[in-house]
């Protein structure tokens, strides 16, 4: 039973054309925020809503913007001479790690400027951004991209023959990565929701320092499968280092938080 992609245009409207990526990223935005702001309204009632969607805007911003410049710096010798291509992003080219550090850069920034507590309002924030990215990963199937090495296992994954790597060309079917990237991450999610309710949503960073740590562990165990990384450093994908530092950010950050006085 193998499956492929769909066209990645969803509809056209003259010279107006909209793409399933960015259909599918704009609906993980809104999902994202949506229950983000449930968990504010029902375990934070003291918070000013308004207060967290004005933080949420620079956070989207940050994380767009960190997204596609992370991936572009990634493989810079192709956007030097491609210029143009910097901003279709509908393309595909939104790297969730620069998403994680661009969102952490500008919410960062804006609750210095405003005196917010940064671990709340990340613990809050965070969930939503799981949710998102489980939603967002369905870009990835309709741009058959991020997909794994081949395989003949019955979920396997048609891949037209544009978009195999080199050296892949005779390979029909492979692993669809991003959907086991989704059943993990739907696993993280539930883990993070149950450790909320454990604490009351009250422990202030347990959540985005268990998220970081988590979904590290999920991404270099799909990046051993993945077949695309976009920068390899001595022969190891920059995903995997990114994962294994900011898994250790996630784990100290975690210790602190559940063992510290301070």
């Amino acid at each position: 039973m193998a499956f492929a992609s769909p066209s990645s245009i969803a509809f056209q409207m003259g010279q107006i054309v909209v793409y399933w990526y960015g259909v599918c990223m704009a609906f993980a935005i809104f999902c994202g925020l949506f229950f983000s702001s449930y968990i504010l309204k029902k375990y934070h009632k003291n918070i000013d809503i308004e207060r967290f969607y004005d933080l949420v805007f620079y956070v989207i911003l940050g994380g767009i913007l960190g997204a596609r410049l992370y991936y572009v710096l990634c493989d810079f010798s192709y956007f030097y001479t491609h210029l143009t291509e910097i901003f279709m992003f509908w393309h595909g080219g939104l790297s969730i790690h620069g998403a994680i550090l661009g969102g952490i850069l500008s919410g960062s920034f804006y609750m210095k400027q405003k005196k917010m507590n940064f671990l709340l309002f990340a613990d809050i924030i965070v969930l939503g951004v799981c949710l998102g990215q489980i939603i967002g990963r369905m870009g990835n199937f309709f741009n058959s991209e991020a997909f794994g090495s081949p395989t003949n296992l019955p979920w396997k994954l048609f891949i037209p023959l544009a978009n195999r790597p080199l050296g892949y060309e005779n390979f029909l079917y492979f692993h669809p990565t991003f959907l086991y990237e989704m059943i993990l991450n739907s696993g993280i999610l539930l883990c993070l929701f149950a450790i909320g309710r454990y604490f009351n949503f009250k422990k202030n960073g347990v959540l985005f320092f268990s998220y970081l740590l988590l979904y590290s562990i999920v991404r270099i165990f799909i990046e051993n499968i993945r077949i695309d990384s976009i920068l390899d450093i001595q022969g190891v994908p920059i995903a995997i280092i990114m994962s294994c530092a900011l898994g250790m950010v996630g784990f100290l950050g975690l210790f602190f938080v559940l063992y510290s006085k301070k």
